[in-house]
């Protein structure tokens, strides 16, 4: 059987990560989502299970210490960690798309080189401020947080493979689509298409 993409989508907060992610979800339905774990609190509008597993400090450094995790870091003064299980049992039958932050993202890519890591970018330093802001779902403080994050963030994009600006949604998802579909099309993917190939002379009797 095939074996999965691991396919990441990462990027500073207020990019438009989610708003890209759902619609590329909805569009292919072969494409599962892994619902990280965080600590920080649940948002207006959120759903446990669906946008985060929403846990306490307490449960999330037992799961941690249990080696639950394929990957966790400490992000706007909360940990935020990606369900090992959950990676390797979805990769198993279907492609699988990731939503985390940055550092996460470094992690994954060290651990399985041949995951595939999106990076999406605002336009400029400005536009992130008015987004995060018209956003209000922070505090101040957690404002400034994410914002002085966002300036290291933006430094790590050439640890990853691939750049979308998001400074229109609709062409952003268009490129984002084109991605996804090139990566299902990588060579290295397609070893039973191959092997076919290799062995087309021997179906046909050798002519």
């Amino acid at each position: 059987m095939k074996k999965g993409i691991l396919f990441v989508i990462t990027g500073p907060s207020g990019a438009g990560k989610t708003t890209l992610l759902k619609s590329l979800t909805k569009e292919y339905p072969e494409l599962s989502f892994s619902v990280s774990y965080t600590t920080r609190p649940i948002r207006k509008g959120e759903q446990n299970g669906k946008d985060y597993w929403f846990v306490s400090e307490e449960e999330f450094n037992k799961k941690m210490k249990d080696g639950d995790f394929l990957e966790y870091a400490q992000v706007h003064g909360y940990y935020y960690g990606t369900s090992a299980f959950c990676v390797s049992e979805e990769l198993e039958h279907a492609n699988l798309l990731l939503d985390i932050d940055v550092q996460g993202a470094v992690n994954v890519k060290h651990l399985i080189p041949d995951s595939t890591v999106c990076f999406i970018a605002p336009p400029g330093y400005d536009e992130l401020v008015s987004r995060l802001t018209k956003r209000g779902t922070e505090s101040e403080a957690d404002l400034k947080k994410r914002l002085d994050d966002a300036i290291h963030e933006l430094k790590e994009i050439e640890k990853f493979d691939y750049l979308i600006i998001n400074d229109n949604a609709k062409h952003a998802y268009e490129q984002l689509k084109l991605v996804y579909a090139a990566e299902k099309l990588r060579v290295s993917r397609c070893k039973a298409e191959i092997e076919a190939f290799k062995n087309i002379d021997k179906r046909n009797g050798g002519v």
